[in-house]
């Protein structure tokens, strides 16, 4: 009876991947240089004074047409140095700008009214968010940007972590696979889940949907604003694979930071659509199957955890290339 079920769950696991295979290599057009809108990048920092330098070092580094990009350093009531930091590095840089959260929205708190602040005090008519423990590819902005075709209201791009230890590897890995759900989801037109530190979105879409003071409170803001713009119905939300969108953050540190980042994602996650629990109830089915293997195992069962492991190996290959 085991086999049975761990059968179908492998079955419907393939399926999965399958069609998520060939939906994250979908192709979409993209703008000439000369053709880009201006843009606008948003990065919330609270006491990041560890990691905000390297953050605004890649930032500054970013390729785009002169005199079309801001980026906007946002100031949320940070009790350490990243102000001073901030400060002293952006000093002549006329296209940095840095602010603090001075203004409460409201139905809004912590990063998501920090962001808010920032789009408030920008101009750009693409928006594009990261995080403070971030570093970005030197064309990330002008990647992202270069997909704004006519229809397209949000473009979301691919985030790795650092993997200086296995602790940090196996989380990466996971963040792949999770990239890999959403990119698919996402370009199946089924959006599931996004990830605001490479997140993308024009300025007119953004008002249309009334900020993110029009928005139900909650710990996952970006999904939010993602759930929002795809129920308008009228505009692309798409995940292209491309390497030079690439955005890599800090892994977590310690077990109980890694705990909370998922709890957190967990409490968002329970806002999601019917479609995202079907899919995540597909993996999460066949994960409990290979947990009581050991109460069932038998040769058919082993093949069975065989092909879950190379599914994962080439779905996850194709994506780190």
């Amino acid at each position: 009876m085991f086999e049975i079920i761990f059968l179908i769950a492998i079955t419907l696991y393939f399926i999965q991947v399958f069609v998520f295979s060939v939906f994250i290599r979908k192709k979409f057009p993209k703008l000439k240089d000369e053709e880009l809108p201006t843009a606008t990048i948003i990065v919330a920092a609270r006491n990041e004074e560890e990691n905000i330098l390297r953050c605004i070092q890649s930032l500054d580094k970013c390729e785009y047409p002169d005199g079309k990009l801001e980026i906007v350093i946002v100031d949320d009531n940070s009790t350490d140095n990243t102000f001073n930091i901030v400060e002293e590095y952006i000093r002549g840089k006329e296209k940095f700008k840095l602010i603090k959260t001075e203004k409460q929205f409201d139905n809004i708190k912590g990063k998501a009214n920090a962001i808010a602040n920032g789009i408030e005090n920008s101009s750009g008519e693409i928006i594009l968010t990261t995080d403070a423990d971030c570093i970005v590819h030197p064309k990330w902005a002008k990647t992202l940007a270069s997909y704004y075709t006519e229809d397209v209201g949000m473009v979301c791009g691919y985030t790795n972590q650092t993997t200086d230890s296995l602790f940090s590897t196996i989380q990466s890995i996971d963040f792949l696979y999770l990239m890999s759900v959403a990119a698919g989801t996402m370009n199946l037109k089924k959006p599931t889940s996004c990830i605001g530190n490479n997140m993308s979105y024009r300025r007119k879409v953004y008002e249309e949907v009334g900020g993110y003071q029009a928005l139900p409170f909650s710990v996952t803001e970006d999904f939010q604003l993602l759930m929002a713009v795809n129920k308008l119905g009228k505009y692309q939300i798409i995940y292209p694979m491309d390497k030079n969108a690439l955005v890599t953050s800090n892994a977590c540190k310690d077990v109980k930071s890694l705990y909370w980042q998922k709890k957190r994602w967990g409490v968002g996650g329970w806002e999601a659509p019917p479609f995202a629990f079907m899919v995540m109830g597909t993996g999460w089915f066949t994960h409990a199957c290979i947990v009581l293997s050991p109460f069932f195992f038998s040769l058919n069962v082993f093949y069975f955890i065989f092909v879950k492991l190379l599914l994962d190996y080439f779905l996850l290959k194709h994506i780190h290339n």
